[in-house]
């Protein structure tokens, strides 16, 4: 007998399967106003706020929170939000936003097992602030972890290009200073030469830094380690400019004739120090020194950390200047730069059904996690405090 050429349980009736749609999650999220000096913006927009409220979920925002990026009470109200004065209720939010890390005092207001997303800022930070998210069971994602489908950070991108773009501004203001600086223009005058740039990094930071002082005219030197991001920087800057590795005896020449230096490098937690004070005596008097990544430390020798309030400081004739929050002096920008990646994310966790549906799905968002339910899972923090921490991607496989 032939022996059939299909099994005969392929013609058997099966049942049906059908697609399990994720069930929408509502969202219950909290916006303080921020406390840290000189912070100026906020994480959310009145117009996110509306977009999130009118896809069902709830926002509760703290009288003031938008002031530093002039947004208004009313705006907010506007928008759907609840605008209330009580610190404590917006931080009782089952999701709170805040740009800076939380205080531990601010800790001590959330609800246990809440979430938070926040900057971490981990060299700034003391072992008992994991202590206080761990009593508390708070699961926290931090902005310079989480990565998008393309393995770049978002968030610290968006505001890497306004502080690299900023960082140009800045110094041609302090180049053009009355009885300060050289008083000279950075670029674009026929006959008369441009000035002389030199850029130490050559990340987002870097880029947008060389794009606004090529658009401005001036000369620009670019150095960095990697040439692979030289080769990206030239590529999109389209324009063929000079680059180096950052070897010192090249370093020095070109300092000896810039008049804007801007500090740029990024380290894993402290930032290569390849600007020594001898470098600094041999600048020109009145030249400037931008140096963007004082929150890590810094590239000179010679940084200091200043504020808005009092951005400058004047070592061996040069400018310096050191405030680590650039991006918060452009605060409506920064603003909405900010909110347009983090609206995104939460609609997507609320589309997932909830944080962990979308983390075990987005392997960029669960990156972003450094504790879980209180338990330190990103090991960064674990070498940095020298603490046991569990790999969050074994906990959502």
């Amino acid at each position: 007998m032939k022996k059939p050429k299909y099994p005969q349980q392929l013609f058997i009736p099966q049942e049906e399967r059908l697609a399990v749609l994720h069930r929408k999650g509502e969202l219950f999220i909290g916006i303080p106003k921020e406390m840290h000096m000189q912070e100026k913006r906020v994480c959310l927009t009145p117009d996110a706020v509306a977009t999130l409220v009118s896809h069902g979920h709830r926002v509760v925002v703290e009288s003031g929170a938008g002031e530093g990026a002039l947004y208004t009470d009313l705006d907010y109200s506007e928008a759907g939000a609840e605008v209330i004065p009580d610190k404590k209720t917006v931080f009782r939010a089952g999701m709170v936003l805040k740009v800076e890390p939380p205080t531990l005092e601010e800790i001590d207001m959330m609800k246990p097992g809440s979430v938070l997303f926040s900057a971490l800022q981990v060299n700034l930070q003391e072992k008992r602030f994991f202590d206080r998210l761990a009593a508390k069971r708070i699961t926290a994602l931090a902005y310079e972890f989480i990565k998008d489908d393309h393995g770049i950070f978002p968030i610290v991108r968006t505001q890497s290009e306004i502080a690299g773009t900023a960082s140009i501004l800045i110094a041609g203001e302090y180049l053009s200073k009355p009885n300060l600086s050289r008083g000279l223009l950075l670029g674009n005058v026929s006959g008369v030469p441009a000035a002389e740039v030199v850029i130490l990094g050559a990340g987002t930071v870097g880029e947008y830094a060389a794009r606004t002082a090529i658009g401005l005219g001036a000369s620009v030197k670019v150095f960095d380690n990697s040439i692979s991001k030289l080769r990206r920087l030239q590529t999109n800057v389209a324009r063929v400019i000079y680059t180096s590795t950052l070897q010192p005896s090249n370093i020095a020449r070109a300092l000896q004739q810039a008049d804007v230096v801007i500090g740029a490098l990024h380290g894993k937690i402290r930032t290569p120090v390849v600007i020594t004070e001898s470098m600094v005596e041999m600048m020109k008097p009145g030249s400037v020194l931008v140096d963007v990544s004082i929150d890590r430390g810094g590239v000179s020798e010679t940084s200091e950390l200043t504020t808005h309030t009092n951005p400058i400081v004047i070592k061996h004739d040069v400018i310096h200047y050191g405030v680590p929050n650039i991006p918060s002096k452009y605060s409506r920008t920064a603003t909405i730069a900010f909110s347009n990646v983090l609206t995104s994310y939460l609609r997507k966790i609320a589309e997932m059904g909830g944080l962990e549906k979308a983390v075990a799905i987005d392997r960029g968002l669960r990156e972003g996690i450094y504790t879980y339910r209180g338990v330190i899972t990103n090991r960064t923090v674990s070498e940095w405090f020298d603490t046991d921490y569990r790999d969050i991607n074994l906990l959502f496989l």
